[in-house]
């Protein structure tokens, strides 16, 4: 039986993983122990930014790395060095532990973010397009870093598939971020002349695509959505509320003051994140990697809203 290996198991997505994996053979891993992790799998302690990647996989010889660990809402007190440590050379650490011990595939949870958040994005976005991860987003250039890894290691270890997986807004029962914090507002806020596209999948959907992404789906590169995409507008109707829209300059200018006076952890560059969202096209998804997510964008944010009690 294939041996599966899944960092960043506590997260959200890890623990809906294990769930769908149960019945494999799975060493889970993490800083921590998950909760309610099935009994059949087994746990290890790994800091992927120390040695650890390196002795815990040599000790487990996996056929096949699920690589989830990674930093996507940082505690208000953890700098971009230590984001970073986790993001790009935590996957370095996995990927040269991968080579090391002929590890047969490695599966990579990127993120729709490492296209970057610009003006001339196509719309939607598909994986030939290029990744422009903004140096001013830690986290969308640190995706885009993480493909220049991946990529190069294509190039130097072709022997190790790879499955990387683009992946919008994920939502679950119990989501809670940086991006969830936006809905629960009185009033959603837009950018003047843009509807802040989003694209969502379900945390069921993604763990099904990634037990098939680490057991019999095709290697490559594939944008991860549900079908559609929800504007500030839809978004607004759906949890009956009003929309304040402000212009770009406005919004910036707020911004500029407020950080200084530790008003808001976010200065002007954020506009950019509301005014450009990557609308990702799941046409490969479907149709090359054999998927169709269960639940469109507007059904998955549906439910969410209903277990968040909006």
């Amino acid at each position: 039986m294939t041996r599966i290996l899944i960092t960043g198991a506590s997260g959200m997505v890890g623990r809906e993983l294990m769930a769908e994996l149960r019945d494999y053979d799975v060493v889970a891993t993490d800083l921590r122990h998950p909760d309610n992790m099935p009994n059949k799998i087994s746990f290890l302690r790994m800091d992927v930014t120390t040695g650890d990647p390196a002795r815990v996989i040599a000790k487990i010889k996996p056929d096949v790395i699920v690589h989830l660990a990674s930093i996507v809402t940082p505690p208000p007190k953890m700098g971009r060095e230590a984001a970073y440590a986790v993001d790009v050379e935590g996957t370095r650490k996995v990927v040269d532990a991968a080579i090391a011990n002929g590890v047969r595939r490695l599966v990579v949870t990127s993120s729709g973010a490492a296209y970057g958040y610009h003006a001339d994005n196509s719309v939607p976005l598909r994986e030939g397009d290029p990744l422009r991860g903004n140096p001013e987003f830690p986290y969308s250039d640190h995706k885009r870093q993480v493909e220049e890894v991946l990529a190069e290691t294509r190039k130097q270890a072709p022997a190790l598939e790879q499955v990387v997986l683009r992946v919008g807004t994920v939502l679950g029962d119990g989501t809670e971020n940086q991006i969830t914090a936006l809905f629960r507002k009185p009033r959603l806020m837009a950018v003047s002349g843009s509807e802040s596209p989003f694209v969502f999948i379900w945390t069921r959907d993604l763990a099904r695509i990634l037990k098939r992404a680490a057991t019999d789906g095709p290697p490559g590169i594939f944008n991860v959505a549900g079908d559609g995409a929800l504007g500030v507008t839809d978004l607004a109707k759906a949890m009956e509320k009003s929309v304040l829209r402000l212009p770009a300059w406005l919004l910036k200018a707020a911004l500029s003051a407020a950080r200084p006076l530790g008003l808001s952890r976010y200065g002007p560059e954020q506009v950019r994140f509301l005014q450009y969202r990557p609308v990702l096209d799941n046409s490969a998804l479907k149709s090359k990697f054999g998927y169709t997510p269960e639940k469109t964008s507007a059904e998955v944010f549906d439910l969410w809203k209903k277990q968040a009690g909006l």
